[in-house]
């Protein structure tokens, strides 16, 4: 637990100091929509700023253009999604204006509200000296809570941790709906869990109350209370701002946008973001919110940015193309305009499959390099982190540089470690560490009582002469597993022995799926929020042992590579690739951006095609995706992909097959190498690529 940061009472109140006039030609400055935005007259305003357009100058020169108007800074709200936006645009103004950076109430929503409830939150029962619980201190009250309430709770195997029922709690208090409603959507079948998880809901925050705690979303939710149940409180804010700011509208969830409207109901806010990139809803982020801005705030004036900084005319031409496809209110559409030179159109490239795809990049990052570009200037972007694997695998074989902005490298998570280590142990009993590793994920079970039970669990081996797996369900040993863990203990055991039958007679592929499907599966499910992005990995590695003949050989490989990508230290100053999600780019630019896995299931993933997911989000991750690029933009998709070891064909993502045909230029791989079965893609090069656009492996639609 960690005390917040008290704020000095004077940004609350006080006599606003005496300011210098500042002198700034904002018409110079700006272009023609960011000097509208900018200068946008008293009342409630929409600016919607398109990908690369200069939101943030536009947001740091609106800030200054009110105090040449004679708004104090204290009258103004600033609201971001990270501390690190807020304090670059209060510098920004500070050098501008010469107004100290102090002066302001900014930061981000959690930021403010918690400063807010220091001093208002007594008038809803929370003292003002609260302690706001860290993520780990607020899932071991959450525990300690269900144990009382239900000692045998966490017993069952079928029953969910304490982390993802404090995930559904937290999501159902941001979109603000009943956690029975969001509990209900994650286990349909289970009526009892349901009516459990809301009495553990009730507890958990009668508790913090009662022992002065908040956790992170009760700096939201207790700041709405405070603004809705204490007049006194909600209209010394409404009055006290007279300008509300608040940045990246497009992610602010149900609660967010409540406590906006609430703050600014006397209709002085200026909401800027882009419908077009709000790719969060799965964790909260409501595009309604900002597509119903103007008719919560009436009399909303509208602004539109639209000259693009960053991107070539071909990109913008293609992006803009995206999103002629989405249904959208005409006062939201937007045309990106370019201030760039002309650069190549687009490249769309099929590969046979994802090692094809994997050594095109490469060969293509060579000649860039060979033409001067540095690795830091080059992003590969995918869709979901198992995407990149088999890129990963030939990254580290090259021993080329590369860091990942979405996390750790693929062989370095948690959920890819447990199972390895599973499949280690099935093929050597004798591997104490792994056997550790998946041992000690039990309740009540330590390094020592794993050391323990590895060693009873051998002698009884030895001396009923049976496999150490057999031995695991055997009295002896069942009697020394701590009773919390007997029931996991059990469908541990039969899932190796189930595991070491197959893999003396089944190929990889099958081996690595009844693992991923045996204990592991219903481990992953009650202990991780994020569930089924990790069963995506786990699923790849299936793709990944089909390459192989026998288990121990696939493991050797996997291994050495987990080895490889998890040593590399990349040196301070030294120039890597980037390896990153969409989600993680967003807000970041390259000269040369690679896409990879555009094809139909990968990107739109497969729930959004089933109607499971939000199609329409996908396309504006595609959007986002795209807008990253600077000067060369790179479409990849595999046309083969290997499903419990069949192969399976891909066609290109339907995004794609949307764009108009003049947008983009395919490059064909096959045109000039033809691959049969059993080629060797790792050493194959395109050397000719990139020479003139009649090479013959382009080919132009009209």
């Amino acid at each position: 637990m960690y005390d917040y940061e008290d704020e000095d009472d004077d940004m609350f109140g006080g006599t606003p100091q005496t300011d210098k006039k500042v002198n700034i030609d904002f018409k110079a400055e700006l272009n023609a929509d960011q000097y509208a935005a900018v200068t946008a007259p008293y009342g409630p305003a929409l600016v919607l700023a398109g990908a690369g357009s200069g939101k943030t100058r536009t947001l740091t020169y609106r800030v200054a253009y009110l105090l040449t108007e004679g708004v104090t800074p204290e009258e103004i709200l600033l609201l971001t999604f990270t501390n690190k936006a807020s304090k670059q645009m209060l510098q920004r103004v500070e050098e501008l204006t010469g107004v100290g950076s102090h002066r302001f109430l900014g930061g981000t929503f959690h930021h403010v509200g918690g400063q807010i409830l220091r001093l208002f939150g007594d008038s809803i029962g929370l003292q003002r000296n609260f302690t706001i619980l860290d993520d780990g201190d607020s899932d071991s009250l959450l525990s300690e809570i269900i144990r009382e309430l239900d000692p045998d709770f966490f017993k069952s195997k079928e029953n969910p941790k304490a982390k993802p029922i404090k995930g559904l709690i937290s999501y159902a208090r941001n979109v603000m709906v009943p956690v029975e409603d969001v509990a209900k959507g994650r286990y349909p079948s289970n009526t009892e869990l349901l009516s459990k998880i809301d009495a553990f809901t009730v507890e958990y925050q009668k508790e913090k109350i009662n022992r002065g705690l908040a956790d992170y979303d009760d700096l939201l939710v207790l700041w709405l209370k405070v603004l809705e149940e204490n007049k006194e409180a909600a209209e010394y804010y409404q009055n006290r701002f007279s300008h509300i700011l608040v940045d990246e509208y497009q992610d602010v969830n149900s609660l967010q946008s409540r406590i906006v409207d609430k703050i600014g109901s006397n209709h002085q806010i200026m909401a800027v973001g882009d419908d077009a990139q709000c790719i969060y809803t799965w964790r909260g982020a409501d595009i309604d919110q900002i597509i119903g801005f103007p008719q919560r705030h009436q009399g909303t004036k509208i602004f539109k940015i639209e000259t693009n900084y960053r991107s070539s005319p071909e990109i913008l031409k293609f992006a803009n193309g995206i999103l002629e496809n989405r249904k959208t209110n005409e006062n939201f559409t937007k045309t990106l305009k370019p201030s760039k030179p002309h650069q190549d159109l687009p490249i769309v490239v099929p590969t046979i499959d994802t090692y094809q795809q994997a050594n095109f990049i490469l060969s293509k990052i060579e000649q860039l390099l060979d033409n001067g570009t540095s690795y830091n200037e080059i992003a590969i972007l995918y869709r979901a982190h198992y995407h990149a694997m088999e890129l990963q695998i030939e990254l580290s074989r090259r021993d080329i540089p590369f860091v990942i902005t979405s996390g750790l490298r693929f062989f370095e998570q948690a959920h890819v470690k447990d199972l390895v280590a599973q499949l280690r142990f099935v093929v050597n009993p004798k591997d104490v560490t792994a056997f550790q590793r998946f041992a000690c994920l039990l309740p009540k079970i330590g390094e020592k009582t794993a050391s323990k039970l590895l060693s009873l669990s051998e002698r009884v081996s030895n001396e009923k002469k049976i496999n150490i797996f057999k031995a695991f369900t055997e009295i002896d040993v069942l009697n020394k597993i701590p009773k919390d863990a007997k029931e996991d203990w059990v469908g541990l055991a039969e899932t190796l022995q189930s595991v070491h039958q197959l893999a003396t007679i089944a190929i990889p592929s099958k081996v690595v799926d009844e693992a991923i499907n045996g204990w592991y599966h219903e481990y992953l499910h009650t202990t991780y929020e994020n569930w089924p992005r990790r069963e995506e990995d786990l699923e790849s590695l299936v793709d990944f042992a089909s390459k192989y003949e026998n288990l121990a050989e696939m493991l050797t490989q996997l291994i050495l590579l987990s080895s490889e990508s998890g040593d590399r230290v990349v040196r301070p100053g030294e120039s890597c690739l980037r390896l990153s999600t969409i989600h993680q780019s967003k807000g970041l630019e390259y000269p040369h951006v690679f896409i990879i896995g555009l094809a139909d299931g990968l990107f739109p993933n497969k729930r959004a095609i089933d109607g499971e997911g939000d199609l329409e989000e996908e396309r504006r991750l595609f959007y986002v995706a795209s807008t990253r690029a600077e000067t060369s933009l790179h479409l990849i998709y595999p046309m083969l992909s290997s499903q419990n070891g069949t192969q399976i064909r891909l066609m290109q993502s339907r995004f794609l097959k949307e764009l108009p045909q003049t947008g983009y230029e395919i490059y064909n791989v096959h045109s000039q190498n033809a691959f049969g079965q059993g080629s060797d893609y790792r050493t194959t090069k395109w050397d000719n690529f990139g020479k003139s656009r009649r090479n013959q492996g382009f080919r132009k639609f009209y």
